[in-house]
């Protein structure tokens, strides 16, 4: 997968108009008055209404789409025409009017300096500003990363790029976390592909816009790759735990090898980038062991079993499930698929679909179509729905929903359904009960609905007693009899760093500091755990507004300031104040509760054993950004 490659020459005999035929209007002009100068692309009447931005066409009128691909397709054409020869990079006042015409950002808006480090058109604008041979070449440092997925490769990049040594312990054999561990088939993203990449590292490969397992776990390799991080990482090493040693001012590692055998390393700072969801959860069911079929977890797919002709179980109806079910289902002589909660169902048309060749072709003469294409969505998804989950404490079913504009979420929602589903009884199984935006919402092109009403296709509701060696029980004692189950049900989200042993100072064992509820300041630090940050940390998901990845590099850039502020002051050591972590926990903890996610008391994996939500970040995009920008020496005792 190629990054950030230069345009190639527009043949003579390619037609621009063909070109342009698939791309979405603001990143259509904006990616072509970027690549030509010709900025007077950027009329006002063409840019995007702020107030249609959620609609299925953004609001832009097919008179409107087709101006804008006359003019594009026009400035093309000249362009191809003089030799293809790119402008000039844009000056900064040009490329915030740029900025400002995809999103209608001005230039003293708090959002441009974000947007543009987003857009990265002129290069890594989050890169390091400083390294550790300017700052303090004498000290001898090491950072720790746990973990080699999507935060530990763009943690090891920032802190290599800024000269700190760096060791990545990685259980697998592979880099790419999740998207190494998870093969079952279906697997995908469910972010646009020009959005669920790093900022710095974009692409216009992508083949699909919701693009498989395989291609994610490619593109991560080829970062990894790219950006000198493979050489640092020690495969199959699994952190076992690490104690602080207080003396020495370094976390002591220790982990089991390939081999079997434990090893020891210290490190003077410790980064945990396991994130949320890398232990497969089981749910609680009597029987579970009992059943003398194959049984096995979404995220531990047994390839060996073969389910051509088979009676196939599934349990569960969530994110990865439904992905799952419909390849399964062409494969499987029956299959039977037990619910306990129906998702809300977001409309992607084009959810599965294969780039059109003329947007390949727009991305071959015009790559950096990709960077604005990413702005485009990250503008649209960025904050927009989240006022739509925020509570109003007047409005009348809160069981059904929480506000007028959730109310009106509800409603496309289940128009949607209507218009996918014919049978009445299927219908009524598939309609949540439940506020939108309250559990994960899936999205679908029709085939779920599609699976779920075929004549070899069960959805059992009825809730399950237990598994028994032939099959699954429900409770009204019917005994749905299979050959091989399997478990879509998700992952331990809530118990982070588990089954590591965290020992932070004076002994304060982590798990048990916790007691089951999972906090941490930003999302990274813990009190008593010095020089210890986690990456995809308590409250760190991101629900309606975005893409983990943009977390993931502000924690990053957080990480390496943190290092930064280390070396440059001479410190052994940086500990979160208590108070500071938990006033912040506090206000988490009450922007939470008037969420649509923390109201509703539909079973969701953003909540812990205890009801708390411990998942979810509940606040703007733009104010994490501003937050993780560096650390205030002001929060921490420094030693």
């Amino acid at each position: 997968m190629r990054l950030h490659p230069r345009p190639e020459p527009i043949p003579a005999e390619r037609d621009t108009a063909a070109m342009v035929a698939d791309a979405s209007p603001p990143a259509l002009l904006a990616s072509v008055a970027h690549l030509t100068g010709d900025l007077t692309l950027l009329r006002d009447d063409l840019a995007p209404d702020p107030a249609r931005m959620l609609e299925p066409d953004a609001g832009y009128t097919p008179e409107l789409v087709a101006e804008v691909q006359r003019l594009a397709a026009a400035a093309l054409a000249r362009f191809r025409d003089a030799g293809s020869v790119p402008a000039p990079p844009p000056s900064q006042a040009d490329l915030a009017r740029l900025i400002g015409f995809v999103t209608g950002v001005g230039r003293d808006d708090a959002y441009l300096l974000l947007l543009t480090e987003e857009l990265a058109l002129d290069g890594d604008r989050r890169a390091p500003a400083w390294t550790k041979s300017d700052v303090a070449p004498e000290r001898d440092f090491t950072v720790g990363i746990i973990g080699a997925g999507m935060s530990g490769i763009v943690a090891a990049h920032r802190l290599l790029q800024a000269g700190v040594r760096v060791v990545l312990f990685e259980k697998n054999d592979e880099v790419g976390g999740t998207w190494w561990e998870n093969t079952y088939p279906g697997c995908r993203v469910d972010v646009p592909n020009h959005f669920y990449s790093y900022s710095f590292a974009q692409s216009p490969d992508w083949p699909q816009f919701f693009s498989t397992r395989d291609v994610l776990l490619d593109y991560f390799r080829t970062c990894a790759d790219r950006f000198g991080v493979l050489p640092h990482v020690r495969f199959g090493s699994e952190v076992l735990g690490a104690v602080w040693d207080e003396e020495r001012a370094a976390w002591v590692v220790r982990m089991r090898t390939r081999d079997g055998c434990e090893d020891t390393t210290a490190v003077e700072v410790l980064v945990s980038a396991t994130g949320q969801l890398n232990r497969p959860h089981f749910p609680d069911i009597c029987g579970r062991d009992r059943f003398s079929g194959p049984a096995f977890h979404s995220a531990a797919w047994d390839h060996s079993v073969a389910l051509d002709g088979k009676r196939v179980a599934v349990i569960g109806t969530g994110a990865s499930a439904v992905q799952l079910i419909p390849p399964v289902a062409e494969r499987a002589a029956h299959t039977t698929v037990f619910q306990r909660t129906p998702p809300w169902m977001l409309p992607t048309p084009n959810y599965m679909d294969e780039l059109p060749e003329n947007l390949r072709v727009l991305m071959r003469h015009v790559p950096g179509y990709a960077n604005w294409d990413r702005l485009w969505i990250f503008w649209r998804m960025h904050e927009g729905l989240l006022p739509m989950a925020v509570v109003d404490p007047d409005w009348p079913d809160q069981a059904r929903s929480v506000s007028a504009g959730n109310d009106l979420i509800r409603e496309m929602f289940t128009l949607y359904l209507q218009a996918v589903v014919a049978d009445p009884e299927l219908y009524r199984k598939m309609l949540p009960t439940y506020p939108p935006m309250a559990k994960r919402i899936v999205l679908d092109n029709g085939i779920v609905p599609a699976t779920f009403g075929r004549d070899d296709v069960d959805l059992e509701t009825t809730s399950i007693a237990e598994i028994t060696e032939s099959g699954v029980r429900t409770v009204d004692g019917v005994e749905h009899e299979c050959d091989v189950l399997i478990y879509g049900t998700g992952f331990q989200a809530s118990k982070f760093l588990t089954p590591m042993q965290m020992t932070g100072r004076d002994g304060v064992d982590l798990h048990e500091w916790w007691d089951g509820e999972a906090r941490a300041y930003l999302g990274m630090t813990i009190p008593s755990f010095p020089n210890l940050f986690l990456m995809y940390g308590p409250n760190t998901n991101i629900v309606i507004n975005g893409s983990i990845i943009y977390f993931s590099e502000g924690e990053a850039n957080y990480i390496v300031e943190s290092v930064r502020m280390l070396c440059d002051r001479r410190l052994a050591s940086m500990d979160v104040r208590r108070d500071v972590h938990d006033a912040y926990n506090e206000r988490v903890d009450d922007a939470n509760r008037a969420m649509a996610w923390g109201a509703s008391s539909v079973n969701t994996w953003y909540k812990n054993a205890s009801g708390r939500v411990s998942q979810n970040w509940p606040f703007s995009l733009l104010e994490f950004w501003q937050r993780t920008r560096r650390p205030d020496p002001a929060d921490y005792l420094l030693k």
